[in-house]
């Protein structure tokens, strides 16, 4: 199948966010509290876990990944990044080093790490496995995981370091690092375990006011955080015709009905590369190091010493907002809905900004923050206008369809404030 802008403008069958789990177990605006003032746990099972093992797997990765891996210590965790040779985002995730040549990758960026191993020329293994995936984050989550695991030692994981404790009878692998901006573990282990997990951290978790996060308020912890994410914020650069291969290979390991990526918004780009991004335009260029070669490199080295784009929060102005929640309740032009508090159908629901008549940047993310009661979207943004307290205008609609100019303000991004690498010992 052949992938256009205005194939993936087609609404997808399904919310993309049921995945993980109900909508909603209190309500959104609770939920959406719970990493400020208490704990949730969350449920990100639907990952997908690739085991890679073997001497060769760290040169995979090198030769594939824009991280440095001169320094990968057992049991510690990293945000890898795998680019294509323009340095734009094919996939990213979390992997894990478990042994000296055992390593566990979450996400999408396993399928194109085998495909790149299936190439040949190294000694490396890998296979599907089934973990679930259990996020616990907020300030009364290390008391919590205290209670269910025993475990005093939690307060001294290092941030992005994984410790082994015990949960309703089962090892688990508790890796610290905090996806709502608060302090916080992801809790990984075997699927069949996980149920016997879950119970018992929700029903050890009504002391701590614990909330089960439902798919509704779960995006937005990625939104106040920012942590940029995949068909959301940025389209995999798996579209060009010398990914046929590897985009065949992918979509098939995909649900009959769902397509890799969907377009919303009034940004009125013409080829589907307008909407990759490289690792510097989504803030992560910290990860880049230029100690090896890997694909993407000579791009990244040019962009990252001179970047032209930036990420950045705005805050979108709450009378421009209400207008077009108004539009609905008089005659005349209604403009698109905001869903509250994200579109759930999984789009990459992308805005133009402007300055004048100038494009500057392109929004995404866009959600209601009930902590900040603000209407809040992440956005890639020139860096001639990124300073925080620019006045912008995001254009809220679609290309041919009726647009709201909504006035907006450059804020920093993450725009919460970021807990994740606090000192256990003293929360």
């Amino acid at each position: 199948m052949t992938y256009t802008v205005d194939s993936m403008r087609t609404p997808p069958p399904t919310y993309a966010w049921t995945r993980f789990g109900e909508p909603e177990y209190t309500d959104w605006l609770d939920e959406s509290l719970s990493w400020k003032d208490a704990c949730y746990i969350g449920n990100w099972s639907f990952l997908w876990q690739h085991r890679f093992t073997g001497p060769d797997v760290l040169r995979l990765f090198s030769d594939f990944s824009v991280n440095s891996f001169a320094r990968f210590q057992l049991g510690q965790s990293k945000h890898v990044i795998h680019t294509d040779g323009d340095g734009k985002v094919i996939h990213e995730g979390i992997l894990t080093r478990f042994g000296a040549e055992e390593f566990m990758l979450h996400g999408r960026g396993g399928f194109w790490m085998s495909h790149q191993l299936a190439r040949g020329g190294y000694d490396a293994r890998v296979e599907r496995d089934d973990w679930f995936i259990f996020q616990v984050s907020g300030p009364s989550s290390i008391a919590l995981l205290e209670e269910v695991t025993g475990s005093p030692q939690l307060r001294d994981t290092g941030f992005m370091r994984v410790a082994p404790v015990t949960i309703a009878g089962h090892q688990v692998w508790a890796l610290r690092q905090g996806m709502a901006g608060e302090v916080g573990f992801e809790l990984q282990g075997p699927i069949e375990h996980g149920q016997e997990v879950y119970d018992l951290i929700v029903a050890a978790g009504q002391r701590f006011d614990l909330r089960r996060l439902g798919w509704r308020a779960a995006p937005i912890n990625h939104l106040e955080a920012c942590f940029p994410t995949i068909a959301t914020d940025y389209i995999p650069a798996i579209f060009g015709a010398d990914m046929a291969g590897y985009l065949a290979e992918f979509t098939a390991s995909m649900p009959a009905f769902a397509q890799p990526a969907y377009i919303a918004g009034s940004y009125d780009g013409r080829e589907v590369g307008e909407y990759y991004r490289s690792p510097v335009e989504l803030g992560w260029a910290r990860n880049i190091v230029f100690d090896h070669d890997f694909l993407g490199r000579p791009a990244l080295e040019a962009e990252k010493a001179d970047p032209r784009r930036v990420i950045r929060t705005l805050v979108w102005d709450s009378e421009d907002v209400g207008d077009v929640f108004m539009s609905l309740f008089r005659p005349g032009q209604v403009y698109p809905f905001m869903e509250m508090p994200r579109d759930p159908r999984g789009f990459m629901w992308a805005d133009r900004v402007t300055v004048g008549d100038d494009l500057v940047g392109v929004a995404t993310s866009r959600g209601y923050s009930h902590h900040f009661r603000e209407m809040l979207s992440l956005c890639t943004i020139d860096v001639a206008h990124s300073e925080p307290g620019t006045r912008v205008t995001v254009h809220w609609g679609t290309p041919q369809g009726p647009q709201k100019a909504i006035r907006a303000t450059v804020a920093p991004a993450p725009y919460k404030t970021d807990r994740r690498r606090s000192d256990l010992r003293a929360v």
